[in-house]
Parts: structure tokens; sequence; C-alpha cells
């Protein structure tokens, strides 16, 4: 028997996603083209639920509008495109599908790591054009480096399991999580990371704290050269100097499936600067935002959401 309200679907999901929420007798719109104003109708209308990805930015003006809503799921792992503060103080609860792409983005670091080290983007470009350069293309091992592990959550600790067999040293630190240690990870403080770390790799969400962690003084305060990746959030990274870290040698190659700036249409003339900087160094590696995008990431996420919203509904009378 279905529930009154409805739960307003606003963007792209699996199908298994509606199949399930059908079978479960809930009412829900699917809109994955919806803009803005057509959330913020929707949400004046009765939503008690909403899902969403990464393209809609839930502000205080649409939560102002749901008088209604109860929860918001966003079927990924970061939270930064809604504000989870305000969202809090309106009693409407937020969750996210952490877990279902923690295996895709730890495989695509993995992917993205071999492929900086053993310089695979620009050797496969060279040979396309014709150019057989061995000597330049030497690629190095990742046999007894250092890895250093910022933020150990699922998709930390996913890419911590997988570099097990690469004859690494993993070490991580959390600022939210305390003895996690064990034979096959090394807890340590931020500070001794820097000093230890030959490749360092980024999993956490973006918040105040987080903005611009990787900045000229962090660079600074590690001990050597370093490999960097970050497949978390733009943001995290401080762009101009970590291109001018490429520049002088204190950072050995930098692999981002996140930008500051994703959509090229936004860009500024110094946001130019930075990106043609990265596009055209030998020691960097590129992708759009892909790291949690798999064929089997979307089916998980799907049903990851499914759970919570079915489990959230079916105990609550009031929705």
């Amino acid at each position: 028997m279905s529930k009154p309200g409805f739960i307003l679907i606003a963007d792209d999901f699996h199908p298994d996603l509606c199949e399930r929420l059908q079978q479960a007798g809930l009412t829900y719109k699917y809109l994955p083209e919806a803009t803005r104003a057509i959330i913020l109708n929707e949400l004046e209308n009765g939503a008690v639920g909403l899902l969403i990805r990464s393209k809609t930015s839930i502000d205080t003006e649409l939560l102002s509008a749901a008088k209604t809503l109860h929860w918001i799921g966003r079927g990924g792992s970061g939270m930064d495109n809604i504000d989870v503060d305000a969202a809090s103080q309106m009693g409407i609860d937020v969750f996210n599908a952490a877990a279902a792409n923690a295996d895709a983005v730890a495989e695509h670091t993995l992917g993205m790591l071999l492929s900086l080290m053993h310089k695979l983007a620009t050797a496969d470009a060279e040979v396309r054009r014709g150019l057989w350069n061995r000597e330049a293309n030497r690629g190095t091992e990742l046999r007894g480096k250092t890895v250093g592990i910022i933020g150990l959550g699922h998709t930390g600790s996913a890419v911590a399991q997988r570099l097990l067999g690469f004859g690494v040293t993993v070490i991580a630190h959390d600022k939210y999580r305390k003895n996690f240690g064990n034979e096959f990870i090394e807890e340590v403080s931020l500070d001794e990371l820097k000093q230890r770390a030959d490749i360092v790799s980024l999993h956490v969400p973006l918040s105040p704290e987080t903005r611009n962690l990787i900045d000229p003084a962090f660079i600074d305060a590690c001990k050597k050269p370093f490999w960097l990746l970050n497949l978390c959030r733009g943001e995290v990274v401080n762009t101009e100097a970590v291109v001018e870290a490429l520049e002088n040698n204190h950072i050995a190659g930098f692999a981002a499936d996140v930008l500051e700036k994703e959509g090229f249409n936004q860009y500024t003339e110094a946001d130019w600067r930075w990106f043609n900087a990265l596009r055209n160094s030998p020691r960097t590696v590129l992708a759009p935002h892909i790291g949690g995008w798999t064929h089997e990431s979307y089916h998980k996420i799907a049903h990851v959401l499914a759970d919570n919203v079915i489990n959230r509904m079916s105990h609550n009378s009031n929705l």
C-alpha cells in the first residue's frame, strides 16, 4: 500500500532503484533532468524524501521550501553539495551511499598511481605519435615505497587493502578515527605522514577543515618529493601550489580525478593558466571525475539507497 507523500528522485540512477521502491509500495517521481525550479516546486508540493547525486546544490532556499521533507539521500560519498548543517537544524536527515563506490575509487586510485609512476599515459601518447622514447619513459617501481593515506573511511580503507600485494608500507592519518592501526596499516599523525610518505593519497570529504589542505605549507613540510593523488574533491588541493611544486620538483607527480573547477565553461584566465600547466606536464595524469563511476558502482549505489529509503519509510508511520 502506498505511503502518503512522495519521494523525489532528481538525478539519474540505475533503474533498479525505482523498481525496488515500486516493489515496496512507495510513491516516487523520477525526474532525472529536473531543473532547480522543478525541484523547488516539487519540494513545495509534498515531497517527503529527496534523492540526488552531484549536479544539484541543496541550499537554504531549497530547504526552506521543503516543508514536508524528512530526508535527503546522496548517491555517492561526498556531501559538499548539501548544506548539512542547515538541513539538521530543520530536522531533515541526510545520508549517502559512501560504501557503494569505494571499490571503484580504490581501483581507479591504483590505476592512476601506476600510470603516473610508470609514465604510461605519456608513453602511450608518444607511441601513438610514432615516437619510441624508452629512456625518457623509464618508470619507478612501487615496491619499497611508503604510501600515506589521508582519510581512512570506506575509500581510504579500500585503497589500503589493494596496496597490500605491492610490497609497500602503508601509513594513514584520519582526524576522526583512532586506534585503527594493524599489521598492515600504521596509524600516524599528519606531521609524521609528511616526513615519511613517498606517495600521498587523498580520500577526505570537502569541508572547511580540508579545503586547501594541500597548500604551500603542507608541501614545504614534506621531507622528500612525493607523488600526490587526489581522488576526493578538487578543492582539497591548491592547484597553483601543486603546479609550482611540480616545477621545482617538490612534487614528483600529480594524479587527479577531480579538479578545483570542473567544467571548462566556468574557467577564468587564471584557471586556464593552472590547467594548461597540468595538462602540458609529463608528470600528471588527469581524469574527468570518473573514479567512482563504474557500471558496478552505478548498480550498487541504487541498491544501497533503496535499502536505506525502504527502511526509513517502513519504520516511520508519519511518512
